[in-house]
């Protein structure tokens, strides 16, 4: 690392942290720190005088009492999953990466009361898991769920595939235990329904990206666990026929559906190209595709006869051309693995800049045909991979380098295009950070399109909670 010497009160900070959490406890030589210290996408890599993977609260505790009494920046991280360099140092100060990877625990479950308390470090998959066990569903869902956590996904305020059945994050919790910069833990740790005693503080540090504390355990609501399930990817013509097929497969349904997800031909062709075992599931290609999710917690709710009854009505309506229902788990799995590479596949293919954006869900249509034909005004051969959640109106918006332009050329072109478009979605009512948060990557964004009294209020709250700015500096604000 290329940090410089650091002063003396932070050597002696570094040796505080060793002692306190002993040789399992952090990671120093660079080598070792690397992956806590690279950006998901390997484009950005910090600098950190330690790693510290404290294994409990009281530790936790301890690492940010010394940091905070040395002036040491503090950096929370969980999966190291975000996009917008949330979870990475980025600041030019000397500052300790604080990871949660070791505090994994499931604390208590209550099936009856629908609700368990797991730490932060707990991978998203493993909640889920342990909800199954108990009869019982954990609705955080994420493409990135083997490997996201609960502590990071609660900072970001993630939504993920089952937002249209379940809500975001934030609508999962019901109390949070959270170490405060000055070493303080708040103790919000109920699983109560009904609590309405003065300011729910919970509610701070959800989607404060790290700034405001480190989450070390959450209360969250669980739900019945589903009895049926049926899934289906089907051919649509246009966004504007899938945004229609929506409302009305949301009413044929009983409002089961648990998730809308919307592709254009892109997304296969991505997939397969560059994710091993994808193939296409329809004989013929289509411009536009959307998987549907439907679920039941009842074992007498006939889904294949409601799916079968959308599918029917669509067709007649001309609103879906084709389409594959998914006759077993690991057809389902295929179906569900070519949204889920997205990521990866867009990541490989290169060259592009990604934008997560949200509009009201009866403007996506609309949003997507503006944004193209004012893009394209603009740019002619760019290409597009714009999928994403339609069922909550949030679209992941690859906008790929036209392969004609060399990549320093891009480099400069894409400011422009991403500025266009965040004001087309201004315009709309929308956001340019549907669930990935601001991190130090949209800190611009934040300033120019938040109302000035926001802005006053959130630096309120962060100078009452983190005068000295020790926590994950440099981040939203």
């Amino acid at each position: 690392m290329n940090q410089q010497t650091p002063p003396a009160a932070a050597v002696e900070a570094v040796a505080r942290i060793k002692q306190a959490l002993g040789p399992k406890g952090w990671l120093e030589d660079p080598a070792d720190t690397l992956k806590y210290r690279t950006d998901w996408r390997g484009r950005d890599v910090g600098e950190a005088l330690l790693v510290a993977r404290p294994a409990s609260t009281g530790e936790v505790a301890e690492v940010v009492r010394v940091c905070a009494e040395a002036g040491l920046a503090m950096v929370p991280q969980g999966g190291n999953t975000g996009l917008v360099l949330g979870s990475i140092p980025t600041e030019p100060r000397p500052a300790v990466v604080l990871s949660l990877d070791r505090m994994t625990r499931v604390r208590s479950i209550d099936p009856d009361n629908f609700a368990m308390v797991v730490e932060a470090g707990c991978v998203i998959k493993a909640a889920q898991d342990a909800a199954a066990e108990a009869g019982r569903l954990f609705p955080l869902s994420l493409a990135s769920e083997g490997s996201s956590t609960v502590g990071g996904t609660l900072s970001t305020n993630a939504g993920g595939n089952q937002t249209i059945r379940y809500g975001n994050a934030r609508e999962q919790v019901l109390g949070l235990e959270v170490v405060l910069p000055d070493g303080t833990v708040f103790d919000g740790l109920n699983t109560l329904r009904k609590n309405n005693t003065g300011y729910d503080l919970k509610h701070l540090f959800i989607g404060a990206e790290g700034t405001l504390g480190v989450i070390t355990a959450a209360a969250m609501r669980l739900m019945p666990a589903p009895k049926g399930r049926e899934t289906a990817l089907l051919a649509v013509p246009d966004p504007a026929a899938a945004q229609a097929l929506l409302g009305r497969a949301r009413e044929l349904s009983g409002d089961t559906v648990l998730a809308y997800e919307l592709m254009p031909r892109m997304c296969l062709d991505l997939a397969i190209r560059h994710i091993e075992g994808i193939a296409d599931p329809l004989s013929a290609p289509s411009p536009w595709y959307v998987l549907v999710e439907l679920a039941t917690a009842s074992p007498i709710d006939d889904l294949r006869a409601k799916l079968e009854a959308i599918l029917a009505e669509a067709m007649e309506q001309e609103r879906v051309t084709d389409g594959v229902i998914a006759e077993s788990e690991a057809q389902r799995a295929a179906l569900w693995r070519i949204r889920e590479e997205q990521a990866e596949a867009g990541r490989r293919e290169g060259g592009g800049v990604a934008c997560d954006v949200s509009v009201p869900v009866s403007r996506v249509a609309g949003f997507l045909a503006r944004a193209e034909a004012m893009l394209r005004e603009q740019e002619p051969e760019i290409r597009l991979n714009t999928f994403g959640h339609m069922g909550d109106g949030n679209i992941h918006y690859l906008i790929l380098r036209p392969l004609a332009m060399a990549a320093e050329a891009w480099q400069q072109r894409s400011y422009d295009l991403v500025d266009r478009l965040n004001g087309l979605i201004a315009e709309m009512g929308g956001s340019f950070s549907a669930e990935h948060g601001i991190g130090a990557q949209k800190r611009e964004d934040l300033v120019r399109y938040a109302a000035p009294s926001r802005l006053t209020l959130m630096r309120a709250v962060k100078a009452a909670i983190d005068p000295a700015n020790v926590m994950n500096p440099g981040k939203i604000l």
